[in-house]
C-alpha cells in the first residue's frame, strides 16, 4: 500500500490546505511525509495492483472491501553490504499505525487440524484448534467523491483458554507462552514473488484470511435485507447477486472448498445448490504462467491441516472428472491433465485447476497473457468453457502515480486539458494536439529536468554519489528475477563500459543506469545478480577513463515510496522480460504516464502500450512469443551467440575471469554457467538486438526536442492504463455492478430524507 498520508489528503481535496496549515506552524509537509513507514504487505506487482484497485473501486463508488492479512512484519528491508543483499525485519508497526482501527467486536474463530465425523445429519469437523481473527480496518477514500471504503486486515490472536482448556493442569506459564504459536500466523509475509514455497505456515495464512473473510461476508449478507427471509431453502438464493468475490491469484483458493463447507455442512444446503451458488460467487484472476509459481499443495499437508476441505476437494474433483469423462469417453490423458489432483511421488492439489472449476470467470491481466492462458496453460479448460475465459488488462491509479508523485507534470497537463482527466484518464488523448507546440515541449522537458535534479540530490544525500542530472536516467526497477533479465541490462552496461574504454574520444551519450529491486531471500541466482550489478558498478564508477559518461547505481530497498521518487525522474524505462513471461507488468505503465520512454520486448502490457502509442514511439526489440516457441523447438544454444558476437564474448569473459571480482575470480561462476547451460530466459538470444536498440535510444536522446515529442505521444496514449478503466471492466463483465459517478453529499450537508442513497448492487 505504501504511505497513506499524502494519498488521503489528495483524495479528500485537502492537500493545499494542509500544506499551508503545516507551513504556518513552521513545519515542512514533505519532511513530515518522509517520517511515515511504507505499509509493505505484499511482494511485487500483484500486491501493488490490489492497492491500485482499492483506490479505483472507491473512486468509482463501488461498495467494495479489500481483505488481507495484517502482517506484523511486511516485506523485508533490503540493505546492501559489500555488494550483497542483506535482509532486515520490517518492523513497520513499531511506532503504531494511525490509519488502522482494531475491531475486536468483529473477531471471528478460525479452525485448524482436527478430524471429520460423518453421520446421518452430515459431516462434522471436530477436535479442532481455534485461532481468533481480529480485524483492523483502514479507510480507503475515493477521489473527491466523499466515498470511503474499507480495507480489512486480519490479525491472529490465541483464544484466552489456549492450551489451558485441557483438563490436565500442565505448565501454566508454558501454556501462555505457547500462545505465540497461534499468533505466528500473521507474523510475517512470505517474501517470494512468482515462486511457490509449500510451507505449512503459508497454507495456514492462506486458510486464515479465507475463513475469516467468508464468515465476515456471510454475516454481512445475513444482516442485510436480502439475507433475512422466512423460507430457509431460499436464504442463499440471492447470494451471488449480492456478493462477488475476486480471487487475486490462487493464494485464496481455499475459499472455494470453505464456502462449500459452510453451505453444505453448516447451512445444510444440498450439494448441487451449494455448488451453483459458489461458482456464481467466485471469479479468478491468473497472474503468472511460470510453472514454479503455480501453487500445488501436498495432499498429506492439507489432510493434516484441513481434513474436511480435502474431502470436499475430492468430491469437487470427482464430479468434475465424471463430467469430462461423459464428454470425452476413454480420454484418460485428458482426465489426468484436467484433474485437481496431480499424481506423482507426492500427490498434490493444483490450486489453479480448483480456481477454474470453482469460478464463473477466469481472466489474465494483459491481452497476450490471457491468450497464453487460454491456448497454452489451461487450454483443456478453455476448450470446455471458452466463455469463462476473459482478459482484463491491468492498470494503475493516476492519483498516486501522477498527482501524488509528479505534481509538476499533473499541473502542466491540467493547464492544457483541464482537471477532469484525473477521473477519466482517456482524456489524455487531448494532449496529441500539443505535440508540436514548442512552448509545451519545453515545459514538459523542464518538468522532467526538475524531477531529475531533485532525485539526483536525493541520491547524493542517501548514497553519497554525485550524478550528472543531464545524463540519461536509464531505470530498471522491479523484483530481481531471472525472467525479468536484469542480467541482460548488466551485459549492456559492461558493453557500454568497454566501448568507452576502447575509444574514449568517441561521442558517448552519458547515462546513469539505475537498477533496483529485492531478491527473495532463498533465491540464490537473484542474489548473485545483485552482487554482480554492484561489482560492475564498483569498477565502472571508479574508472577515470569513464568519468561522468557512465554511472551505475543499485537502488537499495526499492519500495512504493522510493518508486514515487525515481519514476518521475526517469528518461528510459527498462521492460525487458523474455516474451511470454511477464503477465502484464504495471511499472511499465507508471513510467509511460510519467514521461519516460520504454525499451522493451513484446511482452505483457508492453504490447498494448505499443498498440496505443504506435510501435514507433516505443523502443521494441527482441524475440516475439512465436520466436521463443520456435527457438525452444530448435533448442536454445547459448554458445552460438557467444561465439558469434565479440562484444558479448568480451563481457562474459570479463565476468568469468574475475575482472569485476579480482579478489574472488570464480565468484560469478554460477551466473556464467547458468547463462551457458540452463538459461530458460535466453539472455544471449536477445542481447544483440537489445544493444542495437539501445544505440537508437542514445541517438534520439541527443535530439532533446524529438525525444520530448515522443514523450508527449506516450503520455497522450497512457489513458487506457488507468486502473479505473480496469475496474469498470471487472464491474461490468464479471461482478455485474454499475460504477456510479455520483458524488455522495458530504456529512455536513443534510441528505434528502426521501432518497435512498444505497442502490441495490453487489458488494465486491
Amino acid at each position: 500500500m505504501g504511505r497513506t498520508l499524502q494519498n488521503t489528503m489528495i483524495n479528500l481535496g485537502l492537500q493545499n490546505a494542509c500544506d499551508e496549515a503545516v507551513y504556518q506552524l513552521g513545519l515542512d509537509m514533505e519532511e513530515l511525509e518522509e517520517i511515515e513507514e511504507d505499509a509493505g504487505l505484499g511482494n511485487g506487482g500483484l500486491g501493488r495492483l490490489a492497492a491500485c484497485f482499492l483506490d479505483s473501486m472507491a473512486t468509482l463508488g463501488l461498495a467494495a472491501y479489500g481483505y488481507g492479512i495484517r502482517y506484523e512484519y511486511g516485506i523485508f528491508n533490503q540493505k546492501i553490504r559489500d555488494g550483497w543483499q542483506v535482509e532486515e525485519a520490517d518492523d513497520w508497526l513499531r511506532h503504531g499505525n494511525p490509519w488502522e482501527k482494531a475491531r475486536p467486536e468483529y473477531m471471528l474463530p478460525v479452525h485448524f487440524y482436527g478430524r471429520v465425523e460423518h453421520s446421518a445429519s452430515g459431516a462434522k469437523w471436530i477436535d479442532t484448534q481455534v485461532v481468533l481473527a481480529l480485524p483492523y480496518d483502514t479507510p480507503v477514500p475515493g477521489y473527491m467523491n466523499n466515498t470511503v471504503n474499507t480495507m480489512r486486515l486480519w490479525s491472529a490472536r490465541a483464544p484466552n483458554d489456549f492450551n489451558l482448556r485441557d483438563f490436565n493442569v500442565g505448565d501454566y506459564i508454558q501454556a501462555v507462552l505457547d500462545r505465540n504459536l497461534a499468533e505466528n500466523i500473521s507474523r510475517v509475509l512470505y517474501p517470494n514473488d512468482n515462486f511457490f514455497e509449500g510451507k505449512e505456515l503459508r497454507l495456514k495464512q492462506e486458510y486464515f484470511v479465507v475463513a475469516a473473510t467468508l464468515q465476515d461476508i456471510i454475516r454481512r449478507f445475513k444482516a442485510s435485507k436480502f439475507g433475512s427471509t422466512d423460507s430457509v431453502r431460499t436464504v442463499f438464493d440471492s447470494f451471488p447477486d449480492q456478493v462477488a468475490i475476486q480471487l487475486n491469484d490462487t493464494h485464496p483458493a481455499m475459499a472455494i472448498p470453505e464456502l462449500m463447507r459452510i453451505f453444505v455442512d453448516i447451512e445444510k444446503l444440498p450439494w448441487d445448490k451449494a455448488w451453483d451458488i459458489t461458482r456464481r460467487t467466485f471469479a479468478y484472476t491468473n497472474h503468472t504462467v511460470l510453472p514454479e509459481a503455480l501453487e500445488r499443495w501436498p495432499v498429506d499437508l492439507v489432510e493434516k491441516l484441513l481434513p474436511r476441505h480435502l474431502q470436499i476437494i475430492y468430491e469437487i474433483n470427482q464430479r468434475h472428472l465424471d463430467h469430462i469423462a461423459s464428454l470425452f469417453p476413454n480420454d484418460v490423458d485428458r482426465l489426468r491433465r484436467m484433474s485437481l489432483i496431480e499424481e506423482g511421488d507426492t500427490k498434490r492439489i493444483n490450486m489453479a485447476h480448483l480456481c477454474i472449476v470453482g469460478s464463473h470467470a477466469v481472466n489474465g491481466v494483459a491481452k497476450i497473457h490471457s491468450e497464453i492462458v487460454k491456448t497454452q496453460v489451461f487450454e483443456d479448460f478453455a476448450e470446455l468453457e471458452p466463455e469463462k475465459f476473459q482478459n482484463k488488462t491491468n492498470g494503475i491509479t493516476p492519483r498516486r502515480w501522477l498527482l501524488l508523485c509528479n505534481p509538476g507534470l499533473a499541473e502542466l497537463i491540467a493547464e492544457k486539458i483541464g482537471e477532469d482527466y484525473v477521473r477519466d484518464l482517456s482524456q489524455l488523448t487531448k494532449l496529441h494536439q500539443f505535440v508540436d507546440d514548442d512552448l509545451f515541449i519545453r515545459e514538459v522537458a523542464k518538468v522532467k529536468q526538475e524531477n531529475k535534479v531533485k532525485f539526483a540530490l536525493y541520491l547524493e544525500k542517501e548514497y553519497k554519489v554525485k550524478i550528472n542530472p543531464s545524463s540519461m536516467f536509464d531505470v530498471h526497477v522491479k523484483r530481481i528475477h531471472e525472467y525479468k533479465r536484469q542480467l541482460m541490462n548488466c551485459l549492456h552496461i559492461i558493453t557500454m563500459y568497454n566501448r568507452i574504454r576502447r575509444d574514449p574520444s568517441k561521442l558517448f551519450v552519458p547515462r546513469t543506469v539505475i537498477i533496483g529491486g529485492k531478491a527473495a531471500p532463498g533465491y540464490h541466482m537473484a542474489k548473485m545478480i545483485i552482487k554482480l550489478i554492484n561489482a560492475v558498478a564498483q569498477v565502472v564508477n571508479n574508472d577515470p577513463m569513464v568519468g561522468s559518461k557512465l554511472k551505475v547505481i543499485f537502488l537499495e530497498n526499492y519500495r512504493v515510496s522510493l518508486a514515487e521518487k525515481v519514476i518521475p525522474a526517469t528518461d528510459l524505462s527498462e521492460q525487458i522480460s523474455t516474451a511470454g513471461t511477464e503477465a502484464s507488468g504495471t511499472g511499465n505503465m507508471k513510467f509511460m504516464l510519467n514521461g519516460a520512454l520504454t525499451i522493451g520486448t513484446m511482452d505483457g502490457a508492453n504490447v498494448e502500450m505499443a498498440e496505443e502509442a504506435g510501435e514507433e514511439n516505443l523502443f521494441i526489440f527482441g524475440m516475439r512469443v512465436e520466436d521463443v516457441t520456435e527457438l525452444d523447438k530448435k533448442g536454445y544454444n547459448a554458445q552460438l551467440y557467444y561465439d558469434r558476437l565479440p562484444e558479448l564474448k568480451q563481457a562474459v569473459d570479463q565476468i568469468k575471469s574475475g575482472f569485476f571480482s579480482p579478489k574472488e575470480p570464480n565468484l560469478f561462476n554460477d551466473v556464467v554457467n547458468m547463462l551457458f547451460h540452463h538459461d530458460r530466459f535466453k539472455v544471449f538470444a536477445d542481447y544483440e538486438d537489445y544493444v542495437k536498440c539501445q544505440e537508437k535510444v542514445s541517438e534520439l536522446y541527443l535530439n532533446s526536442k524529438a525525444w520530448t515529442k515522443m514523450v508527449i505521444r506516450n503520455i497522450a496514449a497512457a489513458g487506457k492504463f488507468s486502473s479505473d478503466r480496469t475496474i469498470k471492466e471487472y464491474a461490468r463483465d464479471i461482478w455485474h455492478v454499475e460504477p456510479s459517478d455520483l458524488k455522495i453529499p458530504p456529512p455536513n450537508e443534510p441528505r434528502d430524507a426521501g432518497q435512498d442513497k444505497t442502490p441495490n448492487g453487489t458488494a465486491a
